[in-house]
């Protein structure tokens, strides 16, 4: 016997209450435009075509030497010690390759690249595109605090890459990425620009990124991000990852910084950043309220005889314009003044008491400046010796401790050394960082006095 199912039809009322708010649709008779069709092609190809020539290869060699007593963990062993007592030290040298890539900015062979690329290379070889020929490049200047370099290989007439306003670039441009990823060759990648001025990273000194998400990856570094024109918008200069690899985080560094920090390094061979002589900080909302809703740079301190002090600027006013560009954070404010030369004569608008304020203020350089308890002085970074360090280094002596010495640096050159201690110059004695700076105030060279180890060197510096 059959068995039968009934559908039974039932008719269901709806009834939707009013809601308060009234949500925005699109019109529904948009139409879909497609961008081909099946007897074309959309293709950036007569774009790249012409940039790829601009992208350089670039492969470095380093000499590291050292000792296998050091190096290898066997020759810490007391017995391996003791057997080889007599002999020295066993002499360990290696070669250290590496990969990145650059981009070519003159006819005659000038490449800017990023430092990180560059850093320590003994030797520099350049590949160019299409050419099966190996150039060894001289370095000619580096800027660590933005990771820009510059190298030149001997060439003529090159294509050198057309540059584009930084500023002007927006989120959501299409960009691509040019570079030599993991050493596979000529590589371009797609995407969009996803921020812009993206600062804190923490990867340089001086950040104010392109972040995209056209893929980057290991051997990208100093390639080339462009816009969909052909023109150069930024560096490549890092990513965000936790594997090595791309996940669709990279940062570039602005073409307007780089043409300022390039043009130096070529003319000079270093880039000196200008020097206002404050220390700032962001704010909050809360605090905002009390410079009538504004944001910008807060200045928390101002340096004696800096030239911040000397067109009167103090503690509590919000900078938030120099030379009609806004600043709406610390960062911003310390990129800005970082990209004028000494000497520079700035319009900083600030406001005061919920006031608006103007002053003309000259920038300056020092060769030694105090930020956040730290003191730069010729490449070595100093702090003043506290309870801890004491504690730690297990003495009891005072004087400015060197925390970090730049090895390419006047300072390292003239033999001072990481967790020295700067007890004297000439015959000033050093308890305090003002000490310091007090006792180095002229350019001449002077006799520095230092503690290593219960020891006690002298050294000219």
């Amino acid at each position: 016997m059959k068995k039968l199912f009934f559908l039974s039809l039932i008719t269901l009322t709806f009834v939707y209450a009013k809601s308060s708010v009234e949500f925005k649709y699109a019109p529904h008779n948009m139409e879909r435009e497609y961008p081909t069709n099946q007897n074309r092609i959309l293709s950036y190809n007569n774009i790249l075509e012409n940039v790829r020539t601009s992208i350089v290869n670039i492969s470095i060699k380093k000499e590291i030497s050292g000792t296998q007593l050091n190096a290898n963990p066997f020759f810490n062993d007391p017995f391996f010690k003791e057997f080889f007592k007599g002999y020295g030290d066993i002499p360990q040298e290696r070669i250290q390759q590496a990969l990145g890539s650059g981009v070519i900015v003159s006819q005659d062979g000038y490449i800017i690249t990023n430092n990180h690329v560059v850093d320590g290379a003994n030797k520099i070889i350049v590949n160019l595109a299409g050419d099966k020929k190996e150039y060894e490049a001289k370095l000619i200047g580096k800027d660590e605090k933005s990771d820009l370099a510059i190298i030149k290989i001997e060439a003529k007439n090159l294509n050198a890459i057309t540059f584009y306003d930084s500023d002007k670039v927006k989120v959501g441009d299409v960009v691509f990425a040019l570079g030599n990823p993991f050493g596979i060759g000529e590589t371009i990648t797609h995407g969009i620009v996803s921020a812009t001025g993206r600062s804190g990273v923490g990867i340089v000194e001086y950040e104010d990124f392109i972040q995209t998400d056209a893929s980057i990856n290991p051997g990208n570094s100093g390639g080339a991000l462009i816009n969909s024109a052909g023109h150069l918008i930024g560096i490549n200069s890092a990513i965000i990852s936790k594997s090595g690899g791309n996940v669709g985080i990279g940062f570039a560094i602005p073409s307007n910084m780089v043409t300022t920090v390039a043009t130096s390094l070529i003319d000079n061979g270093k880039y000196t950043r200008a020097y206002l002589g404050v220390n700032i900080s962001d704010i909050s909302d809360d605090m905002s309220k009390f410079y009538n809703g504004n944001y910008g740079a807060l200045i928390t301190s101002v340096e004696d005889n800096s030239p911040a002090a000397k067109a009167e600027l103090k503690r509590g006013d919000l900078i938030i314009e120099v030379n009609g560009k806004k600043i709406g954070s610390a960062s911003e404010l310390k990129n800005s003044i970082g990209s004028y030369a000494p000497a520079k004569t700035v319009t900083i608008k600030f406001l005061r008491d919920k006031k608006v304020n103007t002053k003309s203020v000259t920038l300056s350089i020092l060769d030694s400046k105090t930020v956040n308890g730290e003191l730069e002085y010729k490449g070595l970074k100093l702090t003043q010796i506290n309870s801890t360090h004491k504690q730690q280094l297990n003495i009891t002596i005072n004087g400015v401790l060197v925390i970090n010495v730049d090895e390419k640096s006047e300072a390292y050159s003239a033999g001072i050394r990481k967790n020295d201690i700067i007890i004297q110059v000439e015959e000033s004695e050093i308890a305090t960082l003002d000490d310091f700076k007090k006792a180095t105030g002229s350019k001449e060279k002077k006799r520095v006095f230092i503690y290593r180890k219960g020891y006690i060197l002298a050294i000219v510096l």
